[in-house]
């Protein structure tokens, strides 16, 4: 190849070569910067994408747990209070038909008892009626057991029973019409409502250690989706310091490319010089 020619520039192509090669690596580095992100697409790093895109799919899928788990957990707690209500209020029927067993209790006062117990009893009844969260009952007869999704492919639930605490049922065994009108009948009275208590108790115990699972479950998955993101993180974030050193770098060589560029232009005038 001849050394000296107006037709090829050797020069001016190398330089022209490394400058196009600087504005390319500049252009991907101001992208790192702008994205903040050092795998923005396929093309960037196709496994590395295909590997944090997998990842984005199994946080996004933990969004859905947690909102599972949270609706359960309160569906839950609303069944929990309903429960502790149930309770309280047996306590006081219990309190009212144990007044009303005394013997030597007056006619009109053993009247005035069972009508304060017949209004516990059907406030009772109210309450469980009432303990729904999302239109789901735990506590009446019949009612829903919980199932919520567990992890992110929906394989695995965590189920919380329903506990039946209606009256005439299998926990509340006090009918839906139990009164009395006399101290023998409030003395029977008082036995079932024993029972009921302790299974009340029982029932509750089930829910509690249901309803602390479910927030056990939660923050779990709150904790694992932290690692991931973290993860997905590791594999496509940029490093802004590194990155902000690089462009600074970067922009030297591009002034340096375009200097060495015009130089190499001019090589074909100073032939001129040679036919003066």
């Amino acid at each position: 190849m001849p050394m000296n020619s107006v037709n090829t520039n050797v020069g001016a192509m190398i330089a022209l070569q490394n400058l196009n090669a600087t504005n390319a690596e500049l252009n991907t580095t101001q992208t790192r910067i702008n994205t903040g992100k050092r795998v923005a697409s396929a093309k960037d790093n196709g496994a590395i994408w295909a590997i944090a895109q997998n990842q984005r799919n199994n946080s996004r899928s933990l969004d859905a747990v947690r909102e599972s788990l949270q609706r359960s957990q309160s569906t839950v707690d609303v069944a929990i209070s309903a429960g502790e209500t149930v309770s309280d209020l047996l306590l006081q029927m219990k309190e009212k038909a144990l007044a009303a067993s005394d013997t030597s209790l007056d006619t009109t006062s053993r009247v005035a008892l069972a009508a304060d117990f017949t209004a516990l009893r059907d406030q009772l009844s109210k309450a469980v009626k009432n303990a729904e969260f999302n239109g789901i009952n735990m506590v009446k007869s019949g009612g829903t057991t919980i199932a919520a999704i567990a992890n992110a492919n929906g394989s695995e639930k965590i189920t919380v029973a329903a506990q039946n605490l209606s009256l005439g049922g299998s926990n509340v065994t006090v009918s839906a019409t139990a009164t009395f009108t006399t101290a023998a009948q409030a003395t029977t009275l008082i036995t079932t409502i024993n029972t009921s208590i302790t299974n009340v108790s029982t029932a509750l115990s089930k829910l509690g250690t249901g309803s602390k699972s479910l927030q056990s479950h939660i923050d779990f998955v709150n904790k694992l989706q932290d690692s991931i993101d973290a993860g997905i993180g590791n594999l496509v974030d940029a490093d802004l310091a590194k990155e902000s050193a690089k462009l600074q770098a970067l922009q030297t060589k591009q002034q340096l490319g375009v200097q060495a560029l015009g130089i190499a232009n001019q090589s074909s005038s100073m032939v001129l010089g040679l036919f003066r």
